[in-house]
């Protein structure tokens, strides 16, 4: 008869004290996922929506090149081609989905946004569109080698990571490079440029009579002091709206990009910190609710900038990606070729002329470019949407550069830089996440100046 040989009380309690720490061990990795989910789903929406644009608007094959430093990235995995472009860890935690719309780029949602069509932007308005190559210049050609720095080692030049410059002068293409990669066709994003363009159409909109700087009582949910608040203050920043900026897992700038099927409404539902209009801070919230509330008050939806601004202008190559509402994240999602965003500097230098028509006020620049002096500040020369030279308490920020300079900026060293005074438009186009872009783009500018005089 076989013997058959039973646990002994002291396998049994190892055996059950081994099960417990496994269980426990479990639940403590299922708090820590669920504790820790929001800032996953930040860097697994940040990848999604990253390698859908790269792939489907700028026609790259290389969206890990756009990835900013990050401890998650070595973790990140990517799935599919923008129907959807699906970013997890490790292949299978915090999935999040970007689903690309030709016309309107790419959206995070758990589902495919209705966005409709886009509708067909002509290129005919646009005189860079077909610009032939600019003759060579040798000076200028030195200027612009500095530029994406062929006197430097390798690693110091790709960490200065420019990819493309465009140089206008008296209304004339008259210089260009790309890097490795890009060239004249090529979408790239401006991040935070796209809030100067946002001031533009809505420029726009009040030459039209449909808003004004003045307009207030923004949202109906506003019955608080939140009521007061205007389209002026939201593009100048000074709300008055809770918020933080900071580009850091879990902040209410990633929570909105990445997080908020609803942007808009997002920041609409955040406190106020500050009395309108008393301090200014930087607030890509705010542009992007100044967004949602003319797409609304205009019932263009996702449609705003292209029936605004970007069809009037013939920028072809423009994407203002939305997001799963339909609003335009007007703060940072704006994609165009260099060449387009020269235009958009031409547009601002020529005060709002294109093609013989007046687009803007006939103020509209002069108030964009008037830094107001507010109780304070943590953004110095932030005017209407653009940066100016001259900074409240009379300064310069760049002294090298002609007084009347003014710029729009974006995340990574993304530059349009204008010079009235010498009918100069300047476009800087780079990822540049660690090394200080600024040098260079001042010397740059100098530089062009010197040789087109």
């Amino acid at each position: 008869m076989r013997t058959v040989r039973r646990p002994t009380p002291h396998r049994r309690r190892v055996g059950t004290v081994v099960g417990l720490v496994v269980l426990v061990l479990i639940l403590a990795l299922l708090a820590v996922f669920g504790w820790q989910r929001p800032i996953l789903l930040t860097g697994t929406g940040y990848a999604a929506h990253n390698a859908c644009a790269v792939n489907r608007i700028a026609g790259r094959p290389d969206p890990a090149t756009d990835l900013p430093p990050n401890p998650l990235v070595p973790y990140l995995r990517i799935a599919g081609t923008g129907n959807p472009t699906t970013g997890s860890l490790f292949g299978a935690l915090a999935r999040q989905h970007a689903w690309y719309t030709p016309g309107f780029g790419c959206t995070l949602a758990p589902t495919r946004p209705a966005l409709g069509a886009a509708s067909v932007i002509d290129p005919g308005a646009n005189p860079f569109t077909s610009a032939p190559t600019p003759a060579p210049n040798p000076a200028l050609t030195a200027a612009l080698g500095r530029a994406f720095g062929d006197d430097l080692s390798a690693a110091a030049a790709s960490e200065l990571g420019t990819r493309a410059v465009v140089i206008v002068k008296n209304g004339s293409l008259v210089g260009e490079r790309y890097a490795a990669g890009f060239d004249a066709r090529t979408p790239q994003l401006g991040w935070s440029m796209s809030k100067s363009v946002t001031s533009l159409l809505t420029g726009v909109l009040v030459a039209r009579g449909e808003i004004a700087l003045s307009t207030d009582h923004l949202r109906p949910e506003w019955t608080d002091e939140r009521a007061d608040i205007t389209v002026e203050q939201l593009l100048r920043m000074t709300s008055g709206l809770q918020w933080d900026e900071t580009y850091d897992l879990g902040t209410p700038i990633t929570r909105m990009l990445y997080l908020e099927p609803d942007m808009g409404s997002y920041v609409a539902s955040l406190p106020p910190a500050h009395r309108p209009g008393t301090l200014q801070q930087y607030s890509s919230g705010s542009t992007t609710l100044l967004c949602a509330v003319l797409a609304q008050r205009t019932g263009l939806g996702a449609e705003l900038p292209r029936q605004t601004l970007l069809g009037p202008l013939g920028l072809s190559s423009a994407v203002f990606e939305p997001d799963a509402a339909g609003t335009p994240v007007c703060s940072s999602y704006l994609w165009m070729t260099p060449r387009d965003w020269a235009a958009i500097g031409q547009f601002a230098l020529r005060d709002g002329e294109w093609n013989g028509h007046r687009l803007l006020p006939a103020d509209w620049m002069r108030q964009s470019l008037t830094a107001t002096a507010v109780g304070a500040t943590d953004d110095p020369g932030y005017a209407l949407g653009w940066r100016t030279n001259i900074l409240p308490d009379g300064s310069l920020r760049w002294p090298d550069l002609p007084a009347d300079t003014y710029w729009a900026a974006g995340h990574d060293g993304q530059k349009v830089l204008i010079v009235p005074s010498e009918q100069l438009v300047v476009v800087r186009m780079g990822f540049t996440p660690e090394a200080d872009d600024e040098p260079s783009e001042v010397a740059l500018v100098r530089d062009a100046i010197a040789t087109l005089h």
